[in-house]
Order: C-alpha cells, then structure tokens, then sequence
C-alpha cells in the first residue's frame, strides 16, 4: 500500500436542479478537475455512485460521464450502497490507488429525485430497507429511525428537545453554506411545532429530498505534488455493516457498522478519536447525529445530547460537528452526501472554504456514511500536510 491523497474536489449546489444526472456528475467532476489542475487523460478510471437511477430511468451513469468529460476509453463503474454510496465510491477510488493498480482516479456521487413526488421518493428510499420485513409493511425511513430515537429516549432520557437543538445547530451552519439547500434559520421551538413525520420526528428533525453531485480526485504522490495545488492525504478509510433489519438488532441505541468502521480508519490513520479535529456525520433525522457520535466515542452512551446542548459541537465548539449543515440542512442527495462530505473536509484542511465558516486550525477530519439504517457504514479520514 502506498499514500494517496486528494487534490481536487467538486460539487453542485445541494437541492432542486434542473439539470439531469449526467449534468450534474459532470459539473461536480469538472470542478475538481479544474481544482486540481489535472489532465482528464491522467484519470485511468471512475467509481460513479447512483442509488436511484430508476427515479430518471437511467442506469449505467459510468459511460456517460466519462463520454462527457471526454475520456470514454477509460472505465466507469457504478457503485450501490444505499445513502453509503458516496463514500464507498471514494473508497474503491482510494483502494486503486493506494494499492498501485492506478495512479489517478475519480470518484463522484450524484442524485436527481426532485423530479418525483415524495410519495414516490419516499418509497423508492425504502428498497435500500430489508424491504420484505420493514418497507412492504409500511416502515419506511422515517419511521424506522423515530423507532431508534424511541429507544434511544426510553434507554438513557434523551427528548424532543435534545433532538431539536442539533437541527437548529446544522441549519445556523448551513445559513453560511452557499451550497447547502436548506437556508433557513430555526429555533427549538420551531422544530417542536413542526409537523410530525413520525413520532417523535419532525419535519424539521428529518433531512429534505435533495438533488446534487460532488466528486474528489485521488492521486499517488509524486503526481500530486507535480500538481503544486493542495494536497490532502487519505489517512483511514473504513467500510463495515450492520444487520440489516432492525426487529433483527439487539441495541437500536447503536449502529454496529458505525463502530467497526471507525476502528478500521482509526486503525489505518493511527489516530485516536481525540485527534481528528472536526467531523461531518451522517444527520438523515438528528437522533442518527446523537447515535453517531456515542458510536465513535465522542461521547458515553446517553450523552451526546449534553455535548450539543453545552455548545461543544457548534461551529467553534471543541468538538465541531456538521459545520457544512449537514444532510440535516446542507442537503442529502443520496449517493452524492459522503462525496459531498469529503469535499468539506478537504476544503476545511486546505482553508478554501474562508470566511465565518472556516474553522480555526483544522488539519484532521474525519466523515461518516450511512446507508439505510446502518446495513452499509463507510468512514473516512482526511489529513493535512505538515
């Protein structure tokens, strides 16, 4: 294995688009292409993620994009995991790379479902369920993880509340982002008022159906550096699972795949939680933020919900989490979101996002994806030269 690191990164605005999938993916490559100041010739391939294709009735996106971008000869394939498929696309980009079968590669992630009713959107979401035992009796996403946050209260007396304060934590932050979807500024209040989704989830504790794509380019070093432009180096990745159903599972406090594949990236980064600086976690409703971080030991069981309550996790808290608005308010394009974090980590480690959103001093950043309710986890680690 040898090191990878990204160099260029892009992304569409996060929300309804007129553009088609292929646009959108093409947009999101070119600009980390531009970023990165590489010849599309030097791409010896690409991971597309693409998780509802059938919402624009177009399969195979690989080709397509790589027709556009003008280098059809070199291969494409798309990647499936459910809202994970970002982050794993970026993985299997990082594997080729660091494992010496390519020296440059891409990786994009794009969604287009604006073009459909929710009804339709919210029932193409539950096929990524273990749909003959939850989605064909009526358990889509929303209801699925208001049954986490039941037992997540029931279990340690987490409420309503500690639900509303990490929405109106990530729309304060997406109010700075001029990408995200959701610019809106909300209160506790607000939140609780809203209308139920499924109780105890709100319309505000839920993350909206969104369109867009972002991809990252990963490079060897020596090609990196022949760039001149920032480098960021591919500390730890990690790609895990958890039982797919959840009248399967235990503990609905915590997500199994959370937990391997952290230790995984940890593992490879040589790095303990501690040390990453600032985190863009998967908030598809705002208890999946709470689980997420009591599953990668920010926090004790139970006590998530006092770290956001005490400030530590706003935008200049000790703990920053979410500082792009998160799928809360950013926006979750489904197979887009763990690219689309990436490319927030890599913009914050190389000061180019600037301005009031800029964290302070952040060289580590660490990304996690989920997929459904926990059946495909990917984590990834991003450093800073020195």
């Amino acid at each position: 294995m040898r090191d990878a690191y990204v160099v260029g990164v892009g992304a569409t605005p996060f929300g309804k688009l007129d553009t088609t999938l292929r646009e959108s993916a093409v947009l999101a490559a070119l600009e980390a292409i531009d970023q990165a100041g590489i010849d599309p010739g030097l791409l010896e391939g690409a991971f597309v993620a693409n998780a509802l294709g059938m919402a624009e009735r177009q399969g195979h996106l690989g080709p397509l994009v790589m027709t556009s971008l003008g280098i059809p000869e070199k291969p494409a394939s798309t990647i499936e995991a459910a809202c994970a498929s970002g982050a794993s696309a970026f993985r299997e980009a990082y594997v080729n790379v660091a494992g010496g079968f390519a020296d440059a590669y891409l990786a994009v992630g794009v969604e287009k479902v604006s073009g459909i009713d929710s009804i339709t959107a919210t029932g193409y979401f539950a096929y990524a369920s273990d749909y003959v035992y939850e989605g064909s009796c009526g358990a889509s996403f929303p209801g699925l993880y208001a049954t986490i946050a039941r037992a997540h209260m029931k279990r340690f007396g987490t409420t309503e509340e500690d639900l509303a304060r990490v929405a109106v934590k990530n729309h304060e932050n997406a109010l700075l982002n001029p990408k995200a979807h959701l610019k809106k500024k909300i209160s506790v209040e607000d939140v609780l008022k809203s209308t139920v989704v499924s109780t105890p989830l709100k319309m505000f504790d839920a993350c909206p159906f969104s369109d867009g794509a972002a991809a990252a380019i990963v490079t060897t070093k020596e090609i990196a550096q022949r760039l001149g432009g920032p480098m960021v180096r591919v500390a730890g990745v990690g790609r895990a699972g958890s039982l797919a159903a959840l009248p399967d599972r235990s503990d609905l406090t915590s997500l199994t795949g959370t937990k391997v594949a952290a230790a995984q990236a940890l593992k490879q980064a040589k790095l303990g939680v501690a040390d990453v600086d600032f985190f863009e976690l998967h908030d598809c409703f705002t208890i999946a933020e709470l689980v997420a971080m009591e599953d990668l030991g920010l926090a004790a069981p139970g006590k998530a919900a006092a770290m956001v309550r005490d400030g530590q996790t706003a935008r200049h808290g000790d703990v920053p989490i979410n500082a792009s608005g998160g799928l809360k308010a950013k926006g979750h394009p489904v197979a887009a979101t763990g690219l689309g974090q990436v490319y927030e980590l890599y913009n914050q480690i190389t000061g180019k996002v600037g301005g009031e959103r800029q964290l302070r001093g952040v060289k580590t950043g660490l990304s996690h994806n989920v997929g459904a309710t926990g059946g495909s986890v990917a984590v990834t680690i991003l450093q800073g030269e020195n």
